[in-house]
């Protein structure tokens, strides 16, 4: 990724979305050709230079002070999610890192255990880029079966773009699908100089008719919780309440639980799910004679 433009870009998304009349400013009675706010206003609100702020936003600032990014991401309202990603982008700059190849990243076998543990609900180990490393049996039947995949194609956002399955098992896909991709754009800030995640783009760019205009917004997002609905031909709609976790002793890997009201129809549909995909038990009686 460049950089300069990803500093450039993120901050004129971000103050083209704020009106003068939002940031308290008088009319000046000039005809304006930009939406939102002139990097002159920004710079007049966050207390420094009109010169200073043209070059933080060009990627020529060098290391601001944290005075200075606090002072920018007030005036800008930054949310938390994205104060992280905006110091993310200052961080690596216009810096070209050489990086070794990053190992693929494999669940402990604690880990695994938890997953089938969690066994009346869907539950998952997503890794960077939204890689699934792990999934439990009602992860595989209520989303899609993961494990049936290369294990370089098992990812969420790829399932959900370009699968489509997902467009039909998912509700309120475009909402999910453009969350996703926030998610993306978060890694991409902390990981400018994944390769995987940069193939990963260009894939989603080159499949996704949605995607770009996606991007483009800049939108960032951390996965934390909230709600999904999925339909499932057999039992009709499932509502989750989901959490999102960190593995404890490894920050790039998040367990994902898809938790339920117990008594719930989704309750019962993911008990009715559980007993018709559950594995077949063999016991000595009905083995067959080798």
């Amino acid at each position: 990724m460049d950089g300069t433009k990803e500093i450039s870009d993120f901050l004129r998304s971000r103050r083209a979305g704020i009106t003068p009349e939002d940031a308290g400013l008088p009319s000046d009675g000039r005809v304006r050709r930009v939406p939102g706010l002139r990097r002159d206003e920004v710079a007049r609100l966050a207390g420094v230079s009109t010169e200073y702020y043209t070059r933080l936003e060009q990627g020529r600032a060098g290391n601001p002070s944290a005075e200075v990014v606090e002072a920018i991401s007030r005036t800008l309202r930054l949310d938390e999610t994205e104060r992280e990603h905006f110091t993310d982008l200052l961080r690596h700059g216009t810096r070209t890192v050489r990086r070794a190849p990053t190992r693929a990243q494999q669940v402990r076998p604690g880990l695994h255990l938890m997953l089938e543990t969690l066994d009346q609900v869907p539950a998952f180990i997503l890794g960077r880029r939204t890689d699934v490393l792990a999934s439990n049996r009602l992860a595989r039947v209520v989303l899609t079966d993961f494990d049936a995949l290369p294990a370089t194609r098992r990812n969420l956002a790829r399932y959900y773009l370009l699968d489509p399955r997902a467009r039909e098992r998912v509700g309120d896909w475009e909402r999910i699908a453009a969350e996703t991709v926030a998610i993306l754009r978060f890694e991409a800030g902390r990981y400018p100089h994944d390769r995987q995640l940069a193939d990963l783009v260009g894939e989603l760019t080159l499949q996704s008719p949605e995607f770009t205009g996606w991007w483009n917004d800049h939108r960032v997002l951390r996965r934390t919780h909230g709600a999904k609905h999925y339909y499932h031909h057999l039992v009709g709609d499932l509502h989750f309440s989901y959490e999102s976790f960190q593995a404890p002793g490894d920050a790039e890997q998040t367990l994902c639980v898809y938790n339920v009201e117990p008594g719930s129809e989704t309750a019962q549909a993911l008990q009715v799910l559980a007993s018709w995909t559950a594995p077949e038990i063999t016991t000595p009686e009905t083995r067959r004679p080798s």
